[in-house]
């Protein structure tokens, strides 16, 4: 952890500018909090108009103190916020952390003012946590630079999980839900507007407190991802799972982010793939990842994604068995000694297969819980186990039931999730140790995301050693022309289709010989990127006196539109059994971002495509493939043969290569259509259009 966010997280003298001695106001809760969960440093309360505040003596002034403090804590708004933070970068203070609103998130004048302080304290070398935030809390030391109401609603236990937000409020919330579940918390931050640390700085300095196991982070937009990612591959390599919100999914919610924390919005498919490339698993809202964090804790990394499913109801079994479908579980073929096993203990009507059913025969005999467990405990075909209990209570040994489940998670070390709805019978099992949940959706989708997210942390990172040396000709238009867009790619391994720039009808007739019929005749000028708009697209030219008069016709609109080098491509006719779309773009955050889908002409009504971050291999391209809504149409229905998949996902790491090659001296490029043969057919890129960086 560095020097700076040690001051903050872990200091020795804290001040209170703008202190209170009630403790309901936003100056009073932080001194009532250190006092109150243990703070062993130095509470400096300043406030001129008092002598003592909150039983500790109060001072009128920073400058009063009788040492420099290393956090302070700045309660008063608008311009006394800003002088404050001049004043505390002037003396020496390592960190601040400003609650005050009315900054970055508001207007532009609010932004040139929060980027004025944000300057002064990085003059003197000060970190600022906030503005506009609800502070910061480490329960592991009692520093609890924040006045968050829900430290009262819900006492605080130190504990391995950390909270990091860039809000405030879902800060409290995901806090609060994990205390009503009994999990103790040590880190709760809030960053604010960000005008300086990031939730992305927090996470990479909360990963190397060693006492923290889970790591759950609410964002807005991701600032700095080079650091995020750096913090992911660290704690990938700890076991430290990361479990992000990130909001603004919709084009209404990212409006909204922009109003709150003064956030930029991010592409939401890019973080998608952001998040997937370093092992970071993402939910939709707090109330998920509080779901799922009992689990992680229990440190279960399965194996794979083989689920059993047992209850005393058939119906229940049906129904764990479509959970496991809805969330990419597999159900397990057990072995026939463990069913034979099985069948020892049940009713000869019971189901030993499966899900296993052991029938209402429980009620009975409470004694079968403790039976079949042990038989399928060992099953080398089980990952995981849910238990669904629809109806226990009266008549039924339900702390027998909890006791045989731990016992049973205790001896297999996998996995296992109770659904249970009845109060009673689910409080029964929580304490004995079992994580129990309402309902199957819950517990099966909970053991779905661990099975998922282990597999992808254990996920190897791609390296790319063989980059090319990508020159983007030089030139006084935004785009290349097609010519020069498909030269640059085959320069770098892309298969693009056969053709032959032409300026004279001589050059058009040769060039029709040279390729054969039919052939697409196009206009091809760097001013114009986008040539069907203006009628300058002809396919299946047929016969070289019509090539003839097509050039003739696309040249006089060309020299219509003042295009200063107009020129005509001719090209093959590629034949394939599928167009696909290879796009890519350079993004001001996340750097070089790749697309790969359906293509054609309905590329934008569709949007069927994957998002995918270099360096990746082939192996992760097919993955994103098969992601797709077409994907049953790449395996080949109704006879047709499988798509040629490899050679699709080959031509789209050469894409990739060369945007990571480039830089930013890409902005994007749009491979439209790419034809794709038949199984073993190959690849070819039709049109390509890739367009400078200014």
């Amino acid at each position: 952890m560095s020097d700076l966010l040690e001051s903050a997280l872990n200091p020795k003298t804290v001040a209170i500018i703008g202190a209170s001695e009630n403790i309901h106001k936003i100056g009073g809760r932080p001194i009532f909090y250190m006092q109150k969960w243990g703070f062993k440093g130095t509470i400096y309360p300043i406030n001129p108009s008092r002598e003592e505040v909150q039983g500790l003596k109060s001072y009128p002034s920073l400058a009063a103190l009788p040492e420099v403090p290393e956090l302070v804590l700045i309660v008063v708004a608008g311009d006394k916020a800003v002088e404050a933070v001049e004043e505390c970068a002037q003396r020496g203070v390592k960190s601040v952390v400003v609650i005050a609103s009315g900054f970055g998130e508001v207007d532009e004048a609010g932004r040139a003012t929060q980027q004025r302080m944000t300057d002064a304290a990085r003059a003197k070398g000060m970190r600022i946590y906030g503005p506009n935030t609800h502070g910061l809390a480490n329960f592991g030391t009692g520093a609890i630079a924040g006045f968050s109401t829900m430290f009262i609603e819900c006492p605080p236990q130190d504990g391995p999980i950390a909270v990091l937000s860039q809000s405030g409020g879902m800060s409290a919330m995901v806090y609060g839900l994990l205390r009503q579940k009994g999990l103790g918390v040590r880190h709760v931050h809030a960053t604010g507007n960000e005008a300086d640390v990031t939730v992305s700085d927090m996470a990479w300095a909360i990963a190397h407190d060693p006492e923290v196991k889970l790591l759950l982070l609410y964002l807005e937009n991701i600032a700095n991802p080079e650091v995020l990612a750096r913090t992911a591959e660290y704690a990938r390599s700890r076991d430290l799972p990361i479990i992000a919100v990130k909001s603004g999914r919709s084009a209404s919610g990212q409006k909204a982010a922009t109003t709150h924390t003064g956030a930029l919005a991010n592409e939401d498919r890019t973080v998608d793939a952001f998040f997937k490339k370093h092992g970071i698993w993402r939910v939709r809202d707090p109330h998920a990842q509080a779901l799922v964090a009992e689990a992680y804790l229990k440190g279960w990394r399965p194996a794979g994604n083989r689920l059993v499913v047992i209850s005393n109801s058939g119906a229940s079994c049906v129904m764990g068995a479509d959970a496991a479908e809805d969330n990419g579980l597999q159900m397990a073929t057990l072995a026939q000694s463990t069913q034979q096993a099985v069948a020892k203990s049940l009713p000869g009507f019971a189901t030993t297969t499966n899900p296993i059913d052991i029938t209402a025969a429980l009620l009975s005999n409470s004694g079968l819980f403790s039976e079949v467990l042990p038989a399928v405990a060992q099953d080398p075909s089980a990952d995981m186990f849910f238990i669904n209990i629809p109806v226990a209570g009266a008549g039924y040994d339900v702390e027998a039931f909890a006791r045989d489940t731990a016992s049973f998670e205790k001896q297999t070390g996998k996995p296992v999730a109770v659904a249970a709805w009845q109060d009673s019978v689910a409080d029964v099992f929580r304490r004995a140790g079992v994580a129990t949940f309402e309902n199957e959706g819950d517990a099966v989708g909970v053991l779905g995301q661990l099975a998922a997210h282990t597999r992808l942390m254990k996920e190897k990172s791609v390296v790319w050693h063989d980059l090319p040396s990508v020159q983007v000709p030089d030139g006084q238009h935004q785009y290349l022309s097609e010519a020069q867009s498909l030269a640059l790619l085959s320069q770098h391994g892309v298969p693009v289709i056969q053709h032959i720039l032409c300026r004279d009808e001589d050059e058009i007739r040769n060039a029709f010989a040279t390729l054969g019929g039919p052939v697409a005749v196009k206009g091809c000028a760097a001013q114009i990127p986008h040539k069907t708009e203006y009628g300058l697209v002809t396919l299946n030219v047929r016969d070289a006196d019509r090539a003839v008069q097509v050039f003739r016709e696309q040249m006089q609109k060309m020299r219509a539109m003042k295009v200063d080098d107009p020129a005509v491509l001719v090209a093959a006719m590629a034949q394939g059994r599928h167009e696909f779309m290879i796009g890519a773009r350079f993004d001001p955050v996340f750097g070089p971002v790749v697309m790969v889908g359906a293509g054609g002409k309905y590329v934008e009504a569709l949007k069927d495509y994957a998002v995918i971050l270099p360096p990746f291999s082939q192996e992760q391209v097919l993955a994103a493939l098969n992601g797709l809504r077409m994907a049953p149409i790449l395996e080949g229905i109704r006879g047709e043969p499988p798509v040629d998949v490899v050679a699709l996902s080959a031509v789209t790491v050469a894409v990739g290569k060369i945007m990571f090659a480039a830089g930013s001296k890409i902005a994007s490029l749009d491979l439209n259509p790419v034809m794709v043969g038949a199984q073993g057919e190959g690849a070819v890129v039709v049109d390509a259009l890739i367009e400078r960086s200014v």
